[in-house]
């Protein structure tokens, strides 16, 4: 048996998110079906994050084994090929030793949202994008962000459906830029919950836009009502894992 590392980058407009199940195509059925195509076998990918419906990805690192070993740049070529035309790229391929886990060795996920904020609707972005037509004001943005690092509860930013076993979280960045029409937020953690990031940037968006909201009373609220609206999922990218 041997263990390959890949390096995966997709565009999650037309997908229903990593989990493979019977609603849709997903990164992880297309990946297990190009292994199959390849060498007959379907083995279990795990990635580093389980990105939902229209989340896009620069670098998701992902693991699966193989009863075979083959050289990594055979696997890349292979795989590649036999997702021609679909949304998913294998970057990179690497032989990494058996106990080498994707998720569970990850030390930290760094995650891109982009919105774009100008009067005019976006055509050829509007697949990677959340279009705000009216001004934020970054700097009001930025503040209220500096008020959620660290380790907090975030059952008000916290999806219904969310599965993690707590809500507390450390959040060790939001970092917050403007360049031209864009304005790109930045997160870093060792872990996220459910919708956690877009739920976050709903809420900052609406604090950009002058709405009085406090983010300290937001989370002892412990209420996801007591926060903004979920982003779309467009504007997401997952960047990359530490390990």
């Amino acid at each position: 048996m041997t263990r390959y590392k890949v390096i995966l980058e997709y565009d999650g407009t037309d997908l229903i998110g990593w989990q493979e199940n019977r609603q849709g195509p997903s990164v992880q059925s297309l990946v297990k079906d190009a292994i199959s195509s390849f060498c007959g076998a379907r083995p279990d990918v795990v990635g580093a994050g389980r990105t939902d419906s229209g989340v896009h990805a620069v670098a998701m690192t992902a693991h699966f084994d193989l009863e075979s070993e083959h050289a990594p740049q055979t696997v890349m070529r292979a795989l590649n090929f036999y997702l021609t035309g679909k949304p998913v790229s294998v970057l990179s391929c690497e032989v990494v030793s058996d106990d080498f886990n994707a998720r569970f060795d990850c030390t930290a996920r760094h995650y891109k949202y982009v919105i774009l904020n100008r009067s005019a609707p976006p055509v050829l972005g509007r697949k990677y994008t959340y279009w705000v037509p009216r001004p934020l004001d970054v700097d009001a943005m930025q503040r209220a962000a500096n008020r959620l690092l660290g380790n907090h509860d975030f059952t008000s930013f916290r999806a219904s459906e969310c599965q993690a076993k707590s809500p507390v979280k450390t959040l060790d960045m939001i970092k917050i830029t403007k360049s031209g029409d864009e304005i790109i937020f930045e997160f870093s953690a060792r872990s996220f919950l459910h919708h956690m990031v877009r739920n976050i940037v709903g809420t900052l968006v609406e604090i950009g836009l002058g709405k009085p909201l406090d983010i300290d009373a937001i989370l002892a609220a412990k209420n996801r009502s007591a926060a903004g609206p979920t982003a779309p999922a467009s504007g997401l990218f997952f960047i990359r894992a530490d390990y």
